[in-house]
């Protein structure tokens, strides 16, 4: 076990069944440090790191649309590897704080304790809802779960509110929608506030103090990008694209409508979130302050799960904490909260129901990599498993490397962006992917780019045949090198400058 996490556990002194835990979880991880280079988001991820190595601006020479947290996380990793191992000792510190968090919501509850902290770190680990892989959502559940942990057990001072309140910015710093997640402690200040002017002095004193804690970090960041030059293209990139994100997969006639028409089922989970609220609020009197938050919690989390409509099960991940105290609740608990559980996670049972999110197989996950660890199964045989083109990917991958430099620009037209992450070579362009492409640019204009600034290779993979702007400028200045598996790969001429002046005209 690394050092930092044994003098941290030593430190807090969790107990036995803990640890055995995180160590189940440990072992569950292992397998996710040998998956290939295929899951589309890791390669994002990966390829704008690798952009922060290079000293190229987020935003403004690369773009993705999540706040930098990640991309960060990403350049310091520096490979898939280590980047799973640096998502497996964050969720080793915050299955603690889950569990030190469970403790103070339910204090004379050991056995629903020990069930929520179970549930959690099975649901976080496990590849059921992408508890494999490295996406925002197993990052800002710690920095939530610590916030909640530091307001529930200590005193409310104005510097344990502040920390607090950087902490939720921390978790809004790795994706938006964990911004949310802070309502649910405003919302319990404001159902237990004393109805004295002392008391609505402090319930607006700890508000500001956490809007505080919360909006510095992220001004510091808004200073950082106005120094670099990419103010504009963070803000847009990191936050007000995100707005759109809401509607993107709606059909184009659907986006023509009226806010009020086009977004009616954005409008009608709010008020299911308002009135399930308002209920929480009017029976205060009659339910445990625990039950309170972690329902009101849980109603905060959906919405922000179901956001945009979209069915990538690793949203889902921002709602296990408070699931998982729930489940908790309902298999431990000896009163009529055991009851009322039921109801909140009929909600949560509902959500991903109703919007067909995915699942992703877990034991013929695990039965994969025994087979490849025996080496019943060959690495190549293994990683074919995930996804039919990567064997592809990677022999393209190594073409790219050798008649490339850690500089040279390399271009990628098809979906996968992988090519990029596992050569290590950066796009000409800001966009990694081609749906950002067809959604923030035109292929004309990507052409005018690649013929201003020529990628040493252009790689032009099967499913992006159809990018006729191109076949011009290929003929002009590439020589088709090899055809891999049906992706033809580029390679740059270099011309003298009157024999490219003769070319253009």
């Amino acid at each position: 076990m690394p050092p930092a996490i044994e003098k941290f556990l030593k430190k807090i002194e969790p107990p036995k069944w803990v640890l055995i835990l995180l160590v189940i979880c440990f072992v569950l991880r292992i397998p996710s440090f040998f998956e290939p280079y295929y899951y589309g988001d890791e390669m994002i991820y990966l390829t704008l790191g690798q952009g922060i190595r290079q000293g190229i601006p987020l935003y403004l020479g690369l773009h993705d649309n999540k706040p930098p947290l990640l991309y960060i996380l990403a350049a310091i990793a520096g490979n898939l590897f280590w980047f799973k191992v640096i998502l497996a000792l964050w969720s080793t510190f915050t299955i603690v704080f889950f569990w030190k968090l469970s403790q103070a919501l339910l204090p004379k509850n050991n056995k629903a304790i020990k069930a929520a902290t179970i549930i959690f770190s099975l649901l976080t680990t496990i590849p059921l809802i992408e508890g494999n892989t490295a996406n925002a959502e197993l990052f800002f559940i710690g920095p939530i779960i610590f916030g909640f942990w530091i307001l529930l057990t200590k005193k409310l001072s104005k510097k344990n509110v502040f920390f607090a309140g950087l902490s939720f910015s921390v978790a809004t710093l790795f994706k938006v929608p964990a911004m949310f997640d802070m309502a649910a402690i405003v919302f319990l200040w404001l159902v237990t506030i004393k109805k004295d002017k002392k008391g609505i002095k402090e319930f607006i004193t700890n508000v500001l103090w956490l809007a505080i804690g919360f909006l510095t970090p992220l001004l510091l960041t808004v200073v950082w990008y106005f120094l670099r030059g990419a103010l504009k293209e963070y803000l847009v990139a990191a936050f007000l694209q995100n707005l759109g994100y809401l509607s993107s997969w709606k059909d184009q006639a659907t986006q023509q409508l009226p806010f009020w028409v086009k977004n009616k089922s954005l409008l009608i989970r709010a008020a299911i979130v308002a009135a399930g609220l308002g209920l929480l609020a009017i029976k205060r009197k009659k339910l445990p302050t625990y039950f309170i938050f972690t329902s009101g919690w849980l109603l905060i989390s959906l919405f922000a799960v179901a956001l945009s409509e979209r069915p990538y099960p690793h949203y889902l991940i921002q709602a296990i904490p408070a699931i998982s105290v729930l489940f908790g609740l309902l298999l431990a608990d000896k009163t009529l909260v055991q009851v009322y559980s039921i109801i909140p996670l009929t909600l949560a049972f509902l959500v991903p129901v109703y919007f067909k999110f995915w699942t992703y197989p877990t034991f013929s996950y695990y039965q994969r990599f025994l087979k490849f660890a025996v080496r019943i199964e060959t690495q190549d045989e293994y990683f074919s498993n995930f996804r039919q083109q990567i064997l592809r990917n990677y022999q393209i991958a190594k073409t790219v490397r050798s008649l490339t430099q850690r500089k040279d620009r390399v271009f990628v037209w098809g979906d996968d962006s992988s090519i990029y992450a596992l050569s290590r070579r950066l796009p000409p362009i800001k966009y990694v992917a081609d749906y950002h492409v067809k959604d923030f640019s035109t292929p004309k204009e990507i052409v005018l780019a690649l013929t201003n600034n020529p990628p040493a290779i252009i790689v032009i993979l099967p499913e992006g045949s159809s990018f006729v702007e191109i076949k011009s400028l290929l003929r002009q200045r590439y020589i088709l090198l090899s055809n891999i598996d049906g992706a033809e790969i580029y390679k740059l001429i270099n011309l003298n400058p009157t024999a490219l002046q003769s070319l253009e005209k």
